[in-house]
């Protein structure tokens, strides 16, 4: 089932459900997951990721909560690459850097939205055209992010894009999640695996170094279950680098595998499971490190240090100046299409 409401002249929110009690809001504006409600092990829905009540403060505040991101996810050093001997320019908004597309990035447009139901299934598809050298990328790049809820309480995201110019493409989404619900506190005790053995090291401004490096025997390891907040604030230099975790993990599946399970996060107490599966190389988890208080989320609770996690499945950052990372170029002719999928269960 579905259902949409109006937030605004311009925006709809639209909101999926299925028979397991989960249900899902998304809107229009940044193809944004406004709230995500699923049970616990006793069959006590809450919703699971953080956000606002209102679209203004997504417009005004909103630190990426749920959004699509795009034409670049993540960060490109200096705001620079070169492509087929052309050198571009893109805003810098991350410090000298630029990030998750620009100031203006796929996160703040409106996305035109058409809803469908395909047997259990129900969804939303989003659609946009982003012109040449917007955000001082080249080409148009008609893209289309499709939502789709399932019967078994997993979220899938399909990403496909076209473009008219060799041009770079890197999408994901950016919901933070916090399993004991929204506005709970800290996700520190929550127990995380990426199946992942390397990850890309970052400088300063938290741009990869160009280096691939083993995780073993540092508290970037999550090769084995271990809770987000027990080695956070080791003195690594990594951890020091970013405030907590912010890194891009290089996931340990080959190349044309399809989709497979990558990661797995538990919460204790409500003893829900969420499990990522992907397509996609490498997975980038942040731990909330910037909030700080000064964000009122949808249960009217601030969001502080660690309020909610991301698991934003990706190719890697700055991607097109380390020859030695995965390709994100895009050429006319070639359709760039990737899955995630975001399942939901509990434990005993």
């Amino acid at each position: 089932m579905y259902g949409r409401d109006v937030l605004d002249g311009e925006v709809d929110r639209f909101t999926l459900g299925n028979t397991q009690g989960m249900r899902v809001r998304i809107l229009t504006f940044g193809g944004i997951i406004q709230s995500i409600e699923v049970p616990d092990r006793r069959g006590r829905v809450s919703n699971v990721v953080l956000g606002f009540a209102g679209l203004t403060d997504y417009v005004e505040r909103s630190p990426y909560f749920g959004c699509i991101t795009g034409r670049y996810a993540n960060r490109i050093a200096l705001g620079r690459f070169t492509l087929d001997g052309a050198s571009y320019r893109l805003p810098t908004n991350d410090g000298p850097n630029s990030l998750h597309g620009g100031t203006v990035g796929f996160d703040k447009h409106v996305w035109k939205a058409t809803p469908f139901e395909r047997g259990d299934a129900v969804g939303v598809r989003m659609r946009h055209i982003s012109p040449d050298l917007d955000q001082g990328y080249p080409g148009t790049l008609t893209t289309t992010v499709t939502y789709t809820l399932t019967s078994d309480n997993a979220l899938r995201i399909g990403y496909r894009a076209t473009t008219d110019r060799p041009t770079i493409v890197n999408l994901t989404n950016h919901t933070y999640f916090n399993l004991a619900g929204e506005g709970s506190g800290s996700v520190e005790g929550h127990v995380l695996r990426i199946d992942a053995g390397r990850y890309t090291p970052v400088d300063e401004t938290l741009i990869p170094t160009g280096s691939i490096d083993p995780v073993a025997g540092t508290p970037m390891d999550f090769t084995r279950p271990v809770a987000i907040g027990e080695r956070i604030r080791d003195d690594f230099p990594q951890l020091v680098n970013g405030g907590g975790y912010d890194h891009n993990w290089v996931l340990d599946r080959e190349p044309g595998s399809g989709l497979v399970e990558v990661a797995t996060v538990v919460e204790p107490q409500s003893g829900r499971v969420l499990t990522v599966l992907t397509e996609e190389p490498g997975i980038q988890f942040y731990s909330g490190n910037l909030l700080d208080g000064t964000l009122t989320g949808t249960s009217g609770r601030a969001y502080h240090r660690g309020a909610g996690f991301a698991l934003e499945t990706q190719h890697f950052p700055d991607s097109p100046n380390h020859p030695n990372f995965p390709t994100t170029v895009l050429r006319p002719g070639q359709v760039y299409r990737t899955t995630t999928v975001y399942r939901f269960s509990t434990s005993r």
